[in-house]
């Protein structure tokens, strides 16, 4: 009769849905004393499954290229002006004040995994994210605008807590791209944080960006009270292969 009856509990919840619930009601039963504790129980345990896909729908939903963790970074292989500056970034604050990180340094030195990662733990923390490439948002908002569905693009893209825009400077745009893309990144601007990956100085975006007011006035917009992160050093991977291996790295002469 108990086994019939704990089926049928695992049924119903099935059809409502309270994963949960139906994990561990038998748990709850036998570590319970009364009713309320079970009820106590039993809802606790539903409302940690509902976090729990909370979580997982808002890192898929925000298509990270692949999970990067802040436990699982090596803080001492990375440039020493990110080292300073990541304990601070990990505490999230800079999405609550609205503020934008820009990264700018060679190839390697872990732009795109240090955003990977500060993505991955907003997350976790309730934030709405979005990883996309530059070059990717540039053609999404071509494609939208030639669509005539730019507005509804615009609306979602201005409500996400943090978008992450990676690899700024690998490849350069015509005046309807840069204009789209100006226009978007403002609508953030002082309100909601943008994280900006990039090879290039400041000087030397208009390589990317073509008309020099455009660049003067994105690059304004941009840093205004932004924080500026020096990427520039060695590779990461490199560093923390050597030092898995028990080497080190002579960043003066690039010996082992």
């Amino acid at each position: 009769m108990k086994v019939k009856l704990n089926e049928e509990i695992k049924e119903y919840c099935n059809i409502l849905k309270l994963k949960g619930i139906r994990a561990r009601f038998e748990e709850a039963i036998t570590e319970s004393t009364d009713y309320e504790e079970f009820l106590h129980r039993l809802l606790s345990y539903e409302l940690k499954e509902k976090d729990k896909r909370s979580i997982d729908c808002r890192i898929r939903n925000a298509h990270f290229p692949y999970k990067q963790y802040m436990g699982d970074i090596e803080l001492d292989c990375l440039p020493v002006d990110m080292q300073k500056k990541l304990p601070e970034l990990a505490t999230l604050n800079f999405i609550e004040k609205g503020k934008n990180i820009i990264m700018t340094g060679n190839p390697g030195t872990g732009k795109t995994m240090v955003s990977i990662a500060l993505g991955l733990k907003a997350c976790m923390s309730g934030y709405k994210v979005l990883f996309t490439t530059v070059p990717l948002l540039v053609t999404t908002l071509k494609e939208s605008n030639s669509a005539k569905t730019l507005r509804y693009f615009e609306n979602r893209f201005e409500k996400y807590d943090l978008v992450i825009a990676d690899e700024l400077g690998y490849t350069s745009f015509d005046r309807e791209g840069t204009d789209l893309l100006f226009n978007n990144l403002s609508l953030r601007a002082a309100r909601k944080s943008t994280i900006i990956t990039t090879n290039l100085s400041f000087e030397r975006w208009v390589e990317v960006f073509g008309d020099p007011t455009v660049t003067s006035a994105m690059v304004d917009r941009l840093t205004y009270k932004a924080i500026l992160v020096d990427m520039e050093g060695d590779s990461y991977r490199l560093r923390e292969t050597l030092r898995e291996n028990g080497a080190s790295f002579d960043i003066t002469n690039k010996t082992v």
